[in-house]
């Protein structure tokens, strides 16, 4: 039972979905980006709000406290761009794996003003609202709903798996390329510097017959 029980903990870490949630201030007239590695395929949702800096959280937010937000991939891909707004989401599925960046960029204002910002960007499983899910059934189907939310969680580890494989053999393969490009270069730099040598020994050679020095 104390074996099942650690096997039951290691799994219940290695199945830790990926995610940011935090809390950060950017500065009038500043950009801040947050990056995201994602595997093709893989849904992705994001919220971002910009905290009321007044103590009435009803009174709207001036002008220099909007935001400006852009989401992008690694290859160029804009996701999401949106101008002078308090708060809103991104939602898209990657179409290619490697980063993605969601940059916050703050208008120039003077004097300068901080904004505290909160943001929340989930990806793979966290992205389905399992609770909506279970209220959506009887009490009696919470089981269901957690074997399935434990299905599609090994089912993403399986494909992370598979995605960090495929990530091992690429850096593999540039290894053996640079290793072989690096043998190539010192073999030619190693011909090369005993062709040079054979060449200044024939030119000493040649010169100290022709003044009968040898």
């Amino acid at each position: 039972m104390m074996m099942i029980g650690w096997m039951v903990l290691v799994v219940g870490v290695l199945l830790v979905p990926s995610s940011q949630s935090l809390r950060f201030d950017i500065q009038s007239g500043k950009i801040k980006c947050i990056s995201e590695d994602m595997k093709s395929n893989s849904m992705t949702v994001g919220k971002y709000q910009v905290i009321n800096p007044n103590q009435d959280r009803h009174q709207l937010l001036p002008d220099s406290h909007k935001l400006n937000v852009k989401v992008t991939s690694s290859h160029g891909h804009i996701f999401q761009w949106a101008e002078k707004v308090e708060k809103g989401q991104f939602v898209f599925t990657a179409m290619e794996q490697g980063n993605y960046m969601a940059c916050f960029s703050a208008p120039e204002h003077w004097p300068l003003i901080n904004l505290t910002i909160d943001f929340d960007w989930r990806t793979g499983v966290q992205f389905k609202d399992w609770f909506n899910v279970a209220k959506k059934g009887h009490v009696d189907q919470a089981m269901k709903v957690e074997l399935e939310q434990l299905y599609h969680t090994i089912n993403s580890i399986h494909e992370e798996m598979f995605y960090f494989r495929a990530r091992e053999k690429e850096m593999q393969q540039l290894n053996q390329e640079t290793i072989s490009k690096m043998m190539w270069l010192s073999f030619v730099s190693l011909c090369f510097g005993f062709s040079v040598a054979g060449l200044q020994f024939w030119y000493l050679k040649s010169f100290f017959q022709e003044n009968k020095l040898i």
